[in-house]
């Protein structure tokens, strides 16, 4: 896995700081995986958090996988593992389901980095 750049995690608080409301949250993956780097375990585990103090909040998480219109059914496959794997992951740390809105675009993205899942916390 490839090092967080500097200020990768900026739009985590600093403990005792709410989480960002409306406003994603990036955490990368290397190209061609849907494994959590470590950086991502520990932002996870803050959404995780945040999730259980506030139970009016609701995740979004939408995920992108790099590649070209040839191969935009594989992306799509990949952007849906890498979700899927940011939900299992809340799950196994006591985050419902029911509170959780999952969409894989593929390769349909616009600005930053294509290997990565935005998480979006928001108040219905």
């Amino acid at each position: 896995a490839q090092p967080t750049p500097p200020g990768e995690m900026a739009a985590l608080p600093s403990p005792g700081r709410p989480l960002p409301i409306d406003k994603a949250t990036p955490i990368s993956f290397a190209v061609g995986s849907s494994s959590l780097a470590d950086d991502a375990q520990r932002t996870l585990t803050g959404i995780a958090g945040a999730l259980a103090a506030d139970p009016d909040l609701r995740l979004q998480i939408v995920a992108y996988a790099s590649g070209t219109d040839e191969n935009a059914s594989q992306a799509r496959r990949l952007s849906l593992s890498r979700a899927l794997a940011v939900r299992a992951f809340l799950i196994d740390r006591g985050v419902r389901s029911t509170r959780m809105d999952v969409r894989a675009l593929g390769n349909k993205f616009e600005g930053g980095p294509g290997d990565r899942v935005d998480l979006v916390l928001a108040k219905p």
